[in-house]
């Protein structure tokens, strides 16, 4: 299961027997998620255009699932006494697909503050408990990417010859003034301005209090989620891909596919 996706360095994680449940009951789910993410490529501009955000390459795999029939669901779960509501709860998930068997789940959190995961990991179990759900999947970065992330800015950084804040400017990039104090500090402690530069925009947007590998598993091992079958996917590294030639600018404007 996923053999592909794991020789490319994705990182799979499962709980409460949802590798087995996958296996037998949605064959057809590991097919489309394997074909969804075997598609995953992110270019680093689209890293650093996004400022944090989510990527253009993290909106294709959105794409991809949806065209295959992973649609956003509103689950509501209501009480009624004698006929009448008394308690409603809505929650919404963004990938959701119906098999014969079942229903899997998935949600996306390229780089949100990590409390998103109780979010998703509690809404997965209220689905499941309710019967609404069969599988939670969450795709997140993977801990290759979080530990390579500051080696491919710096990389970026490197062959954009970046040396001052003008370079950034000029590359369509906007630091504050917060953020240019920030290089400056940096600088003084002897570091390039490019590892200054690589440095605090990897901090400032893919820290340790952001949606990771880590982050996810810790809460996998403190039970949250818990009894729903989980699928945790994590994103390596090898899916950043240099010499794309993309305008940094343009996708920071929101235009997709913008070649120098």
């Amino acid at each position: 299961m996923f053999e592909a996706l794991i020789k490319r360095g994705f990182q799979f994680e499962f709980s409460s027997h949802a590798a087995a449940i996958l296996a037998l009951d949605f064959p057809d789910a590991i097919v489309e998620l394997e074909q969804a993410l075997d598609q995953v490529s992110i270019p680093i501009e689209e890293i650093i255009g996004s400022g944090g955000g989510e990527t253009k390459g993290t909106q294709r795999l959105r794409r991809a699932l949806s065209e295959l029939g992973w649609r956003k669901t509103i689950f509501t779960i209501e009480k009624r006494v004698n006929g009448t509501p008394r308690q409603s709860v809505s929650h919404e998930i963004d990938h959701v697909r119906t098999f014969a068997n079942g229903v899997v789940a998935l949600e996306i959190e390229w780089n949100n503050k990590d409390p998103f995961f109780d979010r998703d990991l509690e809404n997965f179990k209220r689905s499941h408990g309710e019967g609404a759900i069969s599988v939670g999947v969450i795709v997140t970065r993977g801990a290759s990417l979080q530990a390579q992330m500051e080696s491919l800015v710096k990389k970026f950084a490197d062959e954009r010859q970046l040396s001052t804040v003008q370079s950034l400017l000029d590359l369509g990039l906007n630091p504050t003034r917060r953020q240019q104090d920030d290089y400056e500090r940096r600088v003084r402690t002897g570091l390039s301005f490019r590892e200054a530069w690589s440095k605090s925009f990897v901090q400032d947007k893919f820290g340790q209090a952001t949606t990771h590998w880590k982050k996810l598993d810790d809460r996998l091992r403190r039970g949250v989620g818990n009894p729903c079958p989980l699928v945790l996917v994590g994103l390596p590294a090898s899916v950043v891909t240099f010499g794309e030639g993309l305008d940094v600018r343009r996708i920071a404007e929101g235009e997709e596919g913008a070649l120098l």
